[in-house]
């Protein structure tokens, strides 16, 4: 499972997020799902061969909430 305690900063133009924060509230999903998951499919898009462990090839069952 994946061990929740690394914290993600970044910057982004206020009227993305604006627009990303509705669009995800419409999906009944909070931004830092949507930001989990892309990065998950961008890890397993761009591996590279990389051995990557079998908890993070699998879709989540939900990912619901936590910090990361």
């Amino acid at each position: 499972m994946e061990n929740r305690t690394a914290r993600l900063t970044i910057l982004i133009d206020p009227r993305k997020k604006q627009i990303f924060d509705e669009i995800c509230a419409s999906q009944d999903l909070t931004p830092s799902q949507v930001v989990r998951r892309l990065i998950r499919e961008y890890i397993i898009e761009h591996a590279d061969g990389r051995e990557l462990p079998e908890w993070l090839k699998r879709p989540p069952a939900s990912d619901g909430g936590g910090a990361g």
